[in-house]
């Protein structure tokens, strides 16, 4: 649970990962393998989950390397 605004954390499915993330679904899971992309949450035998805040903290950092190259 987020605890600033007492907001639960928002779960995001990979269908709803690649809206935000301009990669395909083999990319994600080959970056998470190889541990540059935010490892995901197994929720269920078949229900894996990504961290919103993960995601979006990537993609600020990917935004401040982009910034300072």
């Amino acid at each position: 649970m987020n605890t600033t605004n007492n907001t639960p954390e928002r779960l995001l499915r990979l269908p709803q990962v690649m809206e935000i993330v301009p990669l395909g679904k083999s990319t994600i899971w080959k970056m998470v393998a190889e541990q540059r992309f935010p490892a995901p949450l197994k929720i269920s035998r078949r229900c894996t989950v990504w961290k919103r805040s993960s995601v979006m903290a990537w993609l600020e950092e990917l935004d401040k390397k982009e910034g300072a190259a």
